[in-house]
């Protein structure tokens, strides 16, 4: 391929087998390619905390676009590239819409060196989908839980993301106001896992990850953008994309939307892609 190229994958249910990790092949290929100058990152609904050790073992040099969009995180570094905050007022008018159809989001601050987050849930217990998220996070390094703890005054300034999970309805409601209500970014859309768990993203406006990798592919001076994506949150970078490659797994929507459509993520199937790609084969 002659155009310097920028390929962005989403995680879950796309560059992630169906173990949620990266399988050695798929990081043997993305490690090679990087070794010899492809330009290959993430973006995803994930915190720098889970991101972290996903990569652990997988070679890329351009930053990973986190939080839907939120920020960058730095792996050399270890911190937040160009972060972005909600607006106070809209964090103030968030947290009351959520509460009054009985959402209660984890809300996610940045630490004021910008290499880790503290994540507040106010309520006094978890729905189930809220436990099985919270188990799978407490022990890691880059993210403090503090349950049963509204956000403190210095959530006012440097919230970057309110993430809630469960009953579809309630979720769905409670998105609908959020979009008429504030000027949030709103993302809403079903777990890949069980369809009647919706997620609810709520980030500052103009959040997004097309607006992420657009910013990301003028940065490194990429003349070409080629994303990867399995669920309706991977459709705004698909809109601003030279080729949006949908995953055999991916939702019908994604798929329709996609310019190619691959073999299902636990086949390799990015990784490949990228180095016939990359090596002109395709």
């Amino acid at each position: 391929m002659n155009k310097k190229t920028l390929y962005v994958s989403d995680l879950d249910g796309t560059l992630l087998s169906t173990d949620s990790h990266i399988s050695q092949r798929s990081s043997d290929i993305i490690s090679s390619l990087t070794a010899r100058g492809a330009m290959i990152t993430v973006a995803t609904a994930r915190t720098p905390a889970t991101v972290v050790p996903l990569l652990a073992g997988t070679a890329t040099t351009p930053p990973a676009v986190v939080m839907t969009g939120c920020a960058y995180w730095n792996r050399g570094q270890g911190r937040f590239m160009q972060p972005h905050f909600l607006p106070e007022h809209d964090v103030v008018r968030a947290l009351e819409i959520c509460l009054h159809h009985d959402v209660h989001p984890f809300v996610y601050v940045m630490s004021p060196d910008g290499s880790t987050l503290d994540v507040y849930h106010g309520a006094p217990a978890f729905n189930k989908a809220e436990e099985s998220f919270y188990e799978e996070r407490a022990r890691l390094p880059l993210k403090r839980f503090h349950l049963g703890t509204p956000a403190p005054a210095r959530a006012l300034h440097y919230s970057m993301l309110f993430y809630a999970m469960g009953c579809g309805e309630g979720i769905r409601k409670a998105a609908d106001a959020l979009r008429t209500q504030s000027e949030c970014s709103i993302c809403c859309y079903p777990d890949i896992f069980n369809p009647d768990i919706y997620n609810l993203e709520i980030f500052p406006p103009g959040v997004t990850k097309a607006a992420a990798v657009e910013a990301l592919k003028d940065e490194l001076g990429a003349e070409r953008l080629v994303v990867f994506g399995d669920n309706l949150n991977d459709l705004s970078m698909f809109a601003v994309a030279d080729v949006a490659v949908a995953v055999g797994n991916a939702l019908p929507e994604v798929k329709a939307e996609a310019d190619v459509v691959i073999e299902p993520n636990y086949t390799d199937s990015v990784a490949r892609f990228i180095e016939a790609d990359f090596l002109g084969e395709l």
